[in-house]
């Protein structure tokens, strides 16, 4: 029974180690990837900071820079928290091991014993014919081999948690190394995010100064997304007219054939414009497999940042609505569809590429793209390349959007974390 114990423990020991070496395997891959956005964010910073004038792409960068920064201090705060957790874990099972070692030993000097007091081959024949009964003899012989298995069992397990005692050391040795490294990171990181905001600050007291010419750049921006607005909006509402002009059509012809053979006409329901736009077969598998990938869907880009997110902002005195999302990523960066579907239009709008992708009742919208690989009418798969972003004063910056219908919807909420 104890060995049974002793196997159930360094199995237990086992799977935990294996769990927590997952979740600290997760915390690095989290880590790397935060950094690997705050050093994009630099280098488009880097860039930007050769200009005099004050951008808002500038002042975005900064303040999604710092919380990329606060989000890695948290992540590296969650690892030295599972770090003392396996420390605190291995150190109770170095006690416990040291603990069972001891017994183990100190049963197995006590067999040591037995065994040389009872070596004399003469004594254990002895043993043997002394029994009342062959059956009795019989168990007596079975009793002395299987003592001595298990005197080579017993060794076998001492060497065994000998083994595991002396990995757990070495796992324990490497434990807190690894945690003095994480909190001189965590101290590296701190005074980087403390010089950061200092920045900030400077760059927020530098917007005062300029808030006249970025309401200028405001109220620019926010004609050029008018126009692009309501090329979608029409676009959006002419495929509505045109899907509708067709469930009309075949509601006459089923009317036209249900007369000609003397049946009652088909009873036909208002229909809503998500219904008209899933209408067919593969438009509403496309809607289904849209909606099923909420929260999955793949990134418009490789490798980028979210600088602004959905909703209303506020600079200044100066307010503006966003209507997607604003992702910060390399100079000539591929731009590719989230999800398969049909183009629904590839526009010149003031200079800039912009690419709608039709899924069903869903729509992405591409905007701020140098070039486009895609015409109207084109399918695309997942992932397919529809073109390269196109890099401004704001640097190489992609506006994307979600709609269903004509209402829009937060692209933070579809595509993965």
């Amino acid at each position: 029974m104890k060995l049974h114990k002793i196997l159930l423990f360094l199995l237990f020991i086992t799977v935990a180690s294996t769990a927590n070496a997952q979740s600290s395997s997760q915390l690095k891959r989290k880590k790397e990837a935060l950094q690997r956005e705050i050093e994009l964010l630099q280098k488009n910073l880097n860039k930007a900071a050769q200009s005099k004038k004050l951008t808002l792409s500038e002042i975005r960068a900064l303040s999604a820079k710092i919380k990329l920064m606060q989000d890695k201090i948290t992540v590296i705060n969650s690892e030295v928290k599972n770090l003392d957790s396996q420390i605190h874990e291995n150190t109770n099972t170095v006690h416990s091991l040291q603990g069972q070692l001891a017994q183990l030993k100190k049963e197995y000097a006590a067999m040591i014993r037995f065994a040389q007091r009872n070596r004399n081959s003469y004594d254990k024949m002895m043993f043997i014919f002394a029994a009342r009964d062959f059956n009795q003899a019989y168990k007596r012989i079975k009793y002395l081999q299987q003592f001595g298995q298990y005197r080579k069992k017993q060794a076998d397990y001492i060497q065994g948690t000998e083994k595991n005692l002396n990995y757990k050391i070495v796992v324990l040795d490497k434990s807190l190394k690894e945690k003095s490294n994480l909190l001189r990171e965590q101290e590296n990181e701190q005074n980087k995010l403390a010089k950061n905001k200092n920045e900030q600050a400077t760059v927020l007291n530098k917007v005062k100064r300029q808030e006249r010419e970025l309401g200028r750049d405001i109220a620019k921006r926010k004609r050029q997304q008018s126009a692009i607005d309501r090329e979608i909006r029409n676009a959006i509402q002419r495929e509505i007219a045109l899907a509708r002009k067709r469930a009309e059509e075949e509601a006459r012809i089923a009317a036209a054939k249900a007369k000609a053979d003397n049946k009652p006409a088909p009873v036909e329901r208002a229909k809503t414009n998500s219904n008209v736009l899933t209408a067919t077969p593969e438009a509403a598998r496309l809607s289904a497999g849209f909606e099923t990938n909420r929260g999955r869907l793949p990134w418009p880009v490789a490798q980028g940042s979210i600088t602004e997110s959905f909703g209303r902002h506020t600079e200044g005195e100066a307010s503006y609505t966003n209507d997607g999302v604003d992702i910060l990523t390399g100079d000539g960066a591929t731009v590719r569809a989230v999800f398969g579907g049909e183009v629904l239009f590839v526009r010149i709008i003031q200079g800039i590429y912009v690419v709608a992708i039709r899924h069903g009742d869903y729509f992405t919208i591409y905007q701020n793209l140098r070039s486009s690989s895609v015409a109207k009418g084109d399918k695309v798969d997942t992932r397919e390349t529809i073109g390269t972003v196109a890099t401004t004063s704001d640097g190489p910056l992609l506006h994307f959007e979600i709609m269903r219908g004509q209402a829009k919807l937060n692209p933070e909420a579809w595509i993965a974390k």
